[in-house]
């Protein structure tokens, strides 16, 4: 009888532990598992990738001060995902208008006042803290176009969105721009805008997750194909134009598209590792991956990858712990999106699905583009694997649209919960 006793208590205890655990880790279960293993992984590619910084006098930092630095980020990572997903969407919603027009400021600022690596300007300096206000642009964008999307739903795959005729003085067309132009596709065009002179990849991927939103959230398919035409010839005109002026990095996104192109159809080969392009070394560093690996810390590209730690991070993963382990990474990023577009389907209303279905696609996607790069299917684009590269900006803004996505989640939850007690 005793033994019984003690048994049921020790059940007992477990399920109040279970039920504690339940209630600080609400929301999307397997979202909190991903996240937790990009996080854990991050620190493993940094401390790795920098193993050579212990031996070089002239660099700025030691392997012990990058590990320190990704550390203090991850810890920092931890405490903001628990509290944004504990946060209701509404809030996120009343609140984009004015953040997002904060961030547009700040990054246009950083072409005048910002910290200039690598020929861009991208960084707005707070005493000895440095963080990129594009990347909080990007998630702004998504937000903003989700909350302008919202309040046409009833009517938005029957409206223009683009004006129907060049007589732009026609009261009809003024209306349609009024109405429709400048609400959907203003937040874009203007992101894109104020982010392509430091980042052009930064700018393609906002449009990319964007057009597909807009398609989500029925859009016309022929609207689309008209704006992303429009959009990309005056793109493609502009970056000429800013790398014939030497504007921007109109020259760096022309030069990085010349490289990929020879690589592809000129005579490339080299007769030195030195006269091999950043991509060409990433590929090296895959190959001698293979399979299973060389070996955490083991890695013999280290010192041939440029920026294994941020830009190549994924070939460096690749060259310690091989393609079948890499595969399964890249599997988890897919699985953000699936997760996102489940969790968008049981959504009430069409900001939490938008927003949702949105932050799941730029994580995705950000981590595809960064991927396609080390294979030398899209040329170089500086885009960072989320949440796995050194760097705190992206680490912590990619936190902030996790614990959006699971808030989301979260608030499904309670309200399914909350109709099975009715119910019953």
């Amino acid at each position: 009888m005793a033994d019984k006793t003690k048994h049921n208590d020790n059940a007992e205890a477990a399920r109040t532990l279970l039920e504690k655990n339940r209630r600080i880790f609400e929301g999307d279960r397997t979202l909190w598992i991903i996240f937790t293993a990009l996080l854990v992984v991050s620190v493993l590619v940094v401390y790795s990738s920098t193993a050579k910084m212990a031996y070089d006098i002239s660099s700025r930092m030691t392997t012990t001060d990058s590990l320190r630095q990704q550390i203090m980020f991850v810890v920092l990572a931890i405490p903001t995902i628990f509290i944004v997903h504990k946060i209701d969407y509404k809030v996120f919603m009343r609140l984009t208008p004015l953040f997002y027009y904060i961030f547009i400021a700040l990054t246009v600022a950083t072409y005048f006042i910002g910290t200039t690596t690598n020929g861009a300007a991208r960084w707005i300096a707070i005493g000895p803290i440095q963080f990129q206000p594009s990347e909080g642009l990007k998630i702004l964008t998504i937000l903003m176009l989700a909350r302008r999307m919202e309040s046409r739903q009833g009517n938005i795959n029957k409206i223009n969105i683009l004006p129907t005729s060049w007589r732009l003085s026609d009261p009809k067309q003024q209306r349609i721009i009024r109405e429709n132009t400048i609400p959907l596709l203003g937040p874009i065009i203007l992101s894109c805008l104020v982010i392509v002179p430091a980042h052009t990849s930064t700018a393609v991927l906002i449009f990319l997750v964007s057009i597909v939103m807009l398609y989500i959230g029925r859009v016309r398919l022929k609207e689309l194909v008209k704006f992303t035409l429009i959009l990309g010839t005056v793109g493609v005109l502009g970056l000429g134009a800013m790398s014939m002026v030497g504007m921007g990095r109109g020259d760096t996104a022309g030069g990085r598209l010349s490289t990929w192109a020879n690589e592809w159809l000129g005579d490339d080969k080299v007769n030195a590792s030195y006269e091999l392009s950043d991509t060409q070394r990433a590929m090296i560093a895959i190959r001698n991956g293979g399979l299973f690996g060389e070996g955490a810390g083991h890695s013999t590209s280290r010192a041939v990858v440029i920026h294994p730690e941020s830009d190549y991070a994924y070939a460096f993963f690749v060259s310690e712990y091989g393609l079948i382990i890499a595969l399964l990474l890249m599997l988890l990023y897919l699985w953000v999106f699936f997760r996102s577009m489940e969790i968008c389907k049981k959504c009430k209303t069409a900001f939490p699905a938008l927003m949702t279905m949105g932050l799941g696609l730029l994580i995705t996607c950000q981590a595809l583009l960064h991927i396609f790069v080390q294979v030398n299917i899209i040329p170089e684009t500086g885009q960072t694997l989320p949440l796995i590269s050194r760097g705190g900006t992206s680490l912590l803004f990619t936190t902030l649209a996790f614990g959006m996505i699971i808030s989301v989640s979260r608030t499904n939850q309670l309200r399914e919960e909350n109709e099975r007690n009715k119910t019953r």
